[in-house]
């Protein structure tokens, strides 16, 4: 059975880190004492449910979390420090701070050590995330102790949702474009003006102009969709931010 430890302190480890090619370790304390921490947990770096999902949404909301006085958020897996640095780059999760649990030190003391060998993992982290604040767990998360790799609370906007319950999120915002677009960088300039995080993805790199037809029906760049409508081009984008101010 799985325990939640709400209320409880977080272990004292020792956390080894790799930056710059050089080994940094650190303490428990120095991750959480005096601070307000989000801390998520997974079974491995590189994995799908990990890298599609649980990562990516918990980068997007670091900002929120931190307008609502969280100081850091913490992606944890009993990896090495190696393997966990190139999972950031690779997920481009810069606002997040990866911690290696290489030994699972931190993850059997937090009780969430399971055997993965079905998966040829060997031990790793059960899925959970939590709420601490200067060491002490104020909320804590875990995924229902069945079989498989359950996705159901551990995940930011459940989170965000005990943080902070009336917390706007932000934006889900993708452009389309292409190099040398004088009207693609007018609209990424109205995005930035207004403070609204965006994908860009340009043609010939992330996408193809069948591509562009294919979600948009036109060929003409920039298309913006935000939250999953349609926009439009630049002009069109003005008008939706202009209403938006005025609404």
């Amino acid at each position: 059975m799985l325990e939640n430890r709400e209320g409880q302190k977080v272990p004292q480890v020792t956390f080894r880190t790799r930056h710059n090619h050089e080994w940094i370790d650190r303490t428990t304390d120095e991750v959480f004492k005096g601070k307000t921490v989000v801390v998520f947990s997974l079974p491995g770096a590189f994995t799908p449910t990990c890298s599609s999902t649980h990562v990516p949404r918990y980068n997007q909301l670091a900002p929120t979390f931190g307008q609502h006085g969280v100081d850091e958020v913490i992606c944890i897996s009993v990896n090495d420090a190696f393997v966990m640095n190139e999972w950031r780059s690779e997920q481009k999760a810069w606002n997040v701070t990866f911690l290696p649990d290489g030994n699972g030190d931190f993850s059997r003391g937090m009780g969430m050590l399971v055997s993965k060998d079905d998966l040829g993992f060997g031990e790793r982290s059960w899925r959970y995330s939590m709420l601490v604040k200067d060491g002490v767990i104020e909320n804590m998360f875990i995924e229902p102790d069945v079989p498989g790799d359950p996705f159901e609370v551990s995940d930011a906007d459940t989170m965000l949702a005990a943080v902070a319950p009336d917390a706007s999120k932000p934006l889900d915002v993708a452009v389309f474009s292409r190099e040398g677009c004088p009207y693609c960088v007018r609209a990424k300039g109205l995005l930035h003006d207004a403070g609204i995080r965006f994908e860009e993805l340009v043609l010939n790199q992330d996408y193809t102009e069948a591509t562009l037809r294919a979600v948009s029906g036109r060929f003409t760049v920039p298309q913006v969709f935000i939250n999953g409508d349609y926009v439009g081009g630049s002009e069109a984008l003005e008008q939706y931010l202009n209403k938006a101010v005025a609404a």
